[in-house]
């Protein structure tokens, strides 16, 4: 077995066009500005079953890794994530139960187990209240939220993802754990924002 790819932080920008949605993974530079690309990804809407993919670059030539729903049109479906081979490195799902006070997703790669959930329950809260409520629900509100994984096992810290205040979807990922190999954690970040609503 390879030894996971360890990264410790970087982060993802959200572009949205009228069919896809664009995802460009960053490196984070020492000094903790943003660096330049290392993963570029699109998701088409409407899909019956979710799949993406992540690419070197905007040129879309050469895969680099993916993920993919095992089931379709289910809210329970578990992903599989895979390197740019096709070999499976890793899962998440969305614990469809626990999700619906405060979303919570579980990932998982080779000796390690990670479940997650947004940080505050007040802004989970919030973000159900305001889509229940007529008319409201059209409104686009940039809600600042923020996922925190930890180890099933120990309930150490594995992985935080944190929206940053802005227009656009930008999102620093911060990586504990060095057994969480960086295509999993990149997988499950762009997740949080592709498929949170489902």
């Amino acid at each position: 077995m390879t030894q996971p790819m360890y990264v410790p932080k970087f982060f993802i920008r959200q572009r949205i066009t009228l069919m896809v949605n664009r995802y460009e993974i960053h490196a984070a530079n020492p000094d903790g500005t943003e660096g330049p690309l290392w993963a570029f990804a699109e998701q088409k809407r409407m899909k019956l079953r979710e799949e993406i993919n992540f690419f070197a670059d905007e040129s879309k030539t050469r895969r680099v890794f993916s993920f993919r729903a095992r089931q379709r049109l289910d809210v329970h479906a578990e992903h599989d994530v895979f390197d740019e081979n096709g070999q499976p490195i890793g899962w998440f799902k969305k614990e469809f139960g626990a999700s619906l006070l405060r979303s919570t997703w579980t990932l998982a790669s080779p000796h390690l187990q990670a479940r997650g959930q947004e940080r505050r329950l007040f802004i989970a809260i919030l973000r159900r209240i305001w889509d229940l409520i007529p008319y409201l629900g059209d409104i686009w509100v940039p809600f600042v939220f923020h996922f925190d994984f930890a180890d099933t096992a120990t309930g150490q810290p594995v992985m935080t993802s944190e929206r940053q205040k802005a227009i656009r979807d930008r999102y620093t990922i911060t990586v504990q754990d060095p057994r969480l190999d960086f295509r999993v954690a990149a997988s499950m970040a762009v997740a949080l924002d592709a498929l949170q609503s489902r």
